[in-house]
């Protein structure tokens, strides 16, 4: 009853095509916002904070990278790790060497170069698609995890070659405790959140979607494929380069090759499909199920008042994704923001069946 378009009166066209076109979506979502960054902080426990939230926010952060790349620009991408070492690594390095830089433009800056390295490796699908792309971006995972762990100059010549990083300052606040972390973590989220929800509306994500979509087509119509593609390449992965960057400084404290394996590009992929491809509200939804899963399992066993080996929960996690990516591409391939999108649709027309 309370959520109608009854009184949704747009007169003009920006109004009519406003990020949140119904006042009560904007609401909640600015809600919602705040809530992350005033309630949580002071209730939430460290455990919460710095074991949940915060790698929640990191990773969906990457979700949202690869998802430009290949929910809506329909290029397949397996190097999402790499291009978070690409940034993770440009930061340590920016950081120590240039000391006076402020963090913030270190992390931008490290984005700007994963960006640059993924638009490198992008060159690779002017030439060719499909699933030759994915096995383009695959070498690309290589290749950076290769360099990463033979070139001393890189991890800063650390003997071990896993670089602590330093304690991050700003404006003369040091983001020593898990609440000053996890709000820099959130606020950056919700910047990058917004630009790249901003950015698909634009000519360049219509762009990406029309080559997704059908590329001859596009091609036809005026669409410079080739811009469309490298630009999707770039954004993507100085995404990730940026959520790579938060990764280390803000929830390991390290950084170190192991942590950018293949194992974690396809665990984000795993959230885009489950979240949904082609969505921003996918990402956040499809991150949230992953980070979630392992404490579900280690809960639901100690409800049933059992224990269960790590060894088997991460048996237990790639059984349940394995099934659940099968279930999803089966029933909807959409992905949980698909059946978001439905319940909202449902409650618009309560308490009426259809």
């Amino acid at each position: 009853m309370f959520y109608r378009d009854a009184g949704e009166l747009k007169t003009s066209y920006p109004a009519d095509a406003a990020l949140f076109p119904r006042a009560l979506d904007r609401w909640i979502a600015i809600g919602t916002v705040a809530l992350a960054a005033t309630a949580l902080p002071l209730t939430a426990g460290t455990y919460w904070l710095g074991s949940i939230l915060l790698p929640f926010l990191i990773l969906s952060l990457a979700a949202i990278g690869l998802n430009i790349t290949t929910g809506y620009a329909g290029q397949l991408s397996l190097g999402t790790a790499g291009f978070m070492a690409v940034g993770a690594y440009a930061t340590v390095n920016l950081v120590a060497r240039v000391p006076m830089l402020p963090f913030p433009i270190a992390f931008l800056l490290a984005g700007v170069t994963a960006g640059l390295v993924g638009m490198i490796f992008g060159l690779l699908s002017l030439r060719i698609r499909g699933l030759y792309v994915a096995v383009a971006t695959l070498a690309a995972q290589f290749f950076i995890e290769w360099t990463c762990t033979h070139i001393p100059w890189l991890s800063l010549n650390a003997a071990s070659g896993i670089v602590s990083t330093p304690i991050l300052e700003f404006a003369g606040i040091q983001l020593r405790n898990v609440e000053s972390r996890y709000l820099v973590a959130l606020a950056t989220v919700v910047a990058l959140a917004l630009a790249a929800k901003n950015l698909i509306r634009s000519s360049v994500g219509r762009a990406w979607m029309a080559v997704r979509d059908h590329e001859p087509a596009a091609a036809l119509t005026g669409v410079d494929t080739a811009y469309a593609k490298l630009s999707a390449f770039a954004v993507g992965a100085a995404y990730c380069g940026i959520s790579g960057a938060l990764w280390s400084f803000l929830y390991l404290g390290n950084i170190e090759a192991e942590a950018f394996s293949l194992h974690r590009s396809f665990q984000i992929l795993f959230m885009i499909i489950i979240g949904g491809l082609g969505s921003i509200l996918g990402s956040f939804l499809g991150a949230a199920f992953i980070v979630l899963l392992p404490v579900a399992i280690t809960n639901g066993a100690a409800l049933l008042g059992g224990t269960i080996r790590p060894d088997m929960t991460a048996n237990l996690e790639l059984m349940t994704f394995g099934a659940l990516i099968i279930a999803f591409l089966i029933l909807e391939p959409r992905g949980l923001a698909r059946l978001a999108v439905r319940a909202k649709e449902r409650l618009r027309r309560w308490p009426l069946p259809y």
